[in-house]
């Protein structure tokens, strides 16, 4: 049996919770709804899902999607993310003061290397897709390449940004207009940007 792909993990694991608050299951309205997705989308995902025996569904009803017992097993390894929240300039990133607890991730969506998340604060990089109040999930390395996003520190601040190499510096682009590029010589990659996770 073939692995569950990275969307339908997404919408397993949205069943999960959604089953765990709600005491019953959501309808293919509903999924639709929470990914931003048709209802033609979602209710393929979760034809997929039944497919590969990780749900039951029963078509004649509207909340009638079952978790099987045996897809914990089956459904994708989770990794736990440290969540570091807002860091004050000047203090190290990694500091244990930071630490506002941890995110449980698919191993499908993030990899097996040294990731974290950070909450995103302020509006620099809207056109790339990541607004104020998502959370952000980076592979912790201190080397980028052109065009990748990735938070850094320059002059003891941490920021988000696009990094670019040039010829004795680098340039650290905003994706908002309104915000200027960051030219600098002394930038530190932290890491490189995986995945965006946003709560409706």
């Amino acid at each position: 049996m073939k692995a569950a792909t990275r969307r339908q993990t997404e919408v397993l694991n949205f069943l999960k919770s959604y089953l765990r608050g709600h005491k019953y299951p959501p309808t293919i309205r509903e999924v639709a709804g929470h990914f931003g997705i048709s209802v033609k989308g979602a209710y393929d995902h979760v034809k997929a899902l039944e497919k590969k025996g990780l749900i039951a569904c029963n078509n004649n009803r509207s909340r009638a999607i079952e978790i099987l017992e045996d897809s914990e097993s089956a459904a994708t390894e989770q990794v736990h993310i440290p969540l570091l929240g807002h860091v004050a300039a000047g203090q190290p990133l990694f500091a244990e003061e930071n630490n506002e607890g941890s995110l449980a991730m698919p191993v499908s969506m993030v990899g097996r290397g040294q990731v974290f998340a950070l909450r995103i604060e302020g509006e620099s990089m809207i056109d790339a897709g990541i607004f104020d109040g998502d959370i952000a999930i980076f592979n912790r390395q201190n080397q980028a390449e052109n065009g990748q996003i990735v938070v850094a520190m320059v002059d003891e601040a941490v920021t988000l940004k696009r990094f670019y190499q040039e010829k004795n510096r680098v340039r650290l682009q905003a994706e908002n207009p309104a915000y200027p590029p960051i030219y600098t010589a002394d930038a530190r990659i932290l890491g490189r940007l995986v995945t965006i996770i946003r709560s409706y």
